[in-house]
């Protein structure tokens, strides 16, 4: 049974009202998972390994819930453009070249050195439409030790025709990955993932639906992104009252776990029926500014009891950073709280934090906090860099990391208890 304490400054957010600390204490971790964390290390303990981090932190590995991992090479690019000019530009000309997988290896590797190196202990992507460059990526995952929902993107109308698939093997294909990774591994699964609904028929997207609730695998998609994409949604499904209800029609919205990225245009109806059946939201704060699309108003989802996290949404994202992109999401909720005459709150420090570890962690199961039974995900966090720590509240000291530290802060890290090294 692998056994083993950590001591140090230990900082999570069991809610997202406000920061736990333990200034100079054990955690102890038992087969993965958190047992629980001390003062004083209790005598059973004793005998247990100790790593000792005094006056580091100890914190969550952070929670990606939205990328696009083709999309890696183009961050930086195209982001005087919105959405389906970017998309048409950029996007499917560079997921075209996936077909390759020698090309998909070296994009891939890249990708995932960078999200251990900032901390990204857990992430949910897209892939292309590719099966063999997807499974690729999800064996990367594995061997790498991070943990992962993957998706094979389905696409069946509306895009280029190199990236628009037979209907029929697109279902096949997905239903293939689902059947040789669904058991694979405890840490990287399959994700069913309809690009959005503009690039799906319903017959496709009824197929994937099936798929779903069949084998009970998760999906990922987008919804309300861009105010054009809204209208040609309307356009395309003039039966159904809302965006989301083109999804829910077909088991496509919450009736497995499901994340829906960007949610910015919303109906009040469609946030009822996201809350009804538990929908999450990816908060891609980044994305959203980089192509004109808008603000979420994310604290109406909070304030609906909605599941949210966050996501760097690369390449509409131009930073795979999480505290990045925590610090990202407090602004936009104060330009939101200004554009709302100030009824929308902005989010707190303690908010951002838990929207990047428990709450984007939470659609993986106990996964981005410390308390009992939780998975010992967490990054070691040396921040004697960013200031005179000694005269700084544990609260401050994790404050000035979201906003000025980066992965030169991070000594270690750690997915469900295993210490993970820097991947080849």
């Amino acid at each position: 049974m692998s056994k083993m304490v950590f001591k140090g400054d230990i900082v999570f957010t069991p809610t997202k009202d406000k920061f736990q600390v333990h200034k100079n204490s054990y955690l102890v971790v038992e087969e993965g998972k958190v047992v629980g964390i001390y003062k004083e290390l209790k005598e059973e303990y004793k005998a247990y390994p100790i790593k000792d981090f005094t006056d580091k932190m100890i914190i969550p590995g952070f929670v990606d819930l939205h990328l696009h991992a083709p999309q890696y090479p183009n961050m930086g690019l195209g982001l005087d453009k919105e959405l389906i000019p970017w998309l048409e530009t950029y996007t499917f000309p560079e997921e075209e070249k996936y077909e390759d997988k020698v090309y998909a290896k070296k994009v891939y590797s890249r990708l995932i050195k960078d999200l251990w190196r900032v901390g990204t202990t857990r992430a949910v992507v897209f892939s292309s439409i590719h099966k063999e460059s997807t499974k690729l990526l999800m064996d990367m995952f594995i061997e790498a030790g991070l943990g992962a929902y993957v998706g094979k993107v389905n696409m069946d109308r509306n895009s280029t025709p190199n990236l628009t698939e037979d209907t029929e093997k697109s279902i096949v294909r997905t239903e293939e990955i689902i059947l040789e990774y669904k058991d694979k591994s405890h840490l990287v699964k399959p994700i069913i993932t309809p690009r959005f609904v503009p690039t799906c028929t319903p017959k496709l997207m009824k197929g994937l639906g099936k798929l779903a609730i069949t084998y009970g695998i998760p999906v990922q998609s987008h919804l309300s992104e861009n105010t054009s994409e809204v209208e040609w949604v309307k356009e395309l499904h003039p039966e159904c009252p809302n965006y989301g209800s083109v999804y829910n029609e077909y088991k496509l919205f919450g009736q497995t776990n499901t994340i829906m990225a960007h949610c910015i245009y919303n109906t009040d109806e469609e946030i009822e029926l996201m809350a009804k059946n538990g929908v999450f939201a990816a908060h891609c704060p980044y994305s959203n500014f980089n192509l004109s699309s808008g603000i979420m108003a994310v604290r109406k989802f909070l304030d609906k009891g909605i599941p949210v996290g966050l996501g760097s949404d690369i390449s509409g994202g131009n930073i795979l950073s999480i505290p990045s992109i925590m610090a990202g999401a407090i602004q936009a909720s104060k330009m939101k709280w200004l554009e709302t005459g100030k009824k929308l709150k902005p989010l707190s420090s303690s908010e951002a934090f838990f929207l990047g570890t428990k709450g984007g962690g939470s659609f993986f199961g106990k996964v981005g906090s410390f308390e009992e039974g939780y998975d010992f995900d967490a990054l070691i966090i040396d921040d004697g860099n960013l200031g005179d720590i000694d005269k700084l509240s544990l609260e401050e000291r994790i404050q000035k990391f979201i906003y000025i530290g980066d992965d030169r802060n991070i000594l270690e890290r750690y997915v469900h208890g295993r210490k993970v090294e820097e991947p080849k």
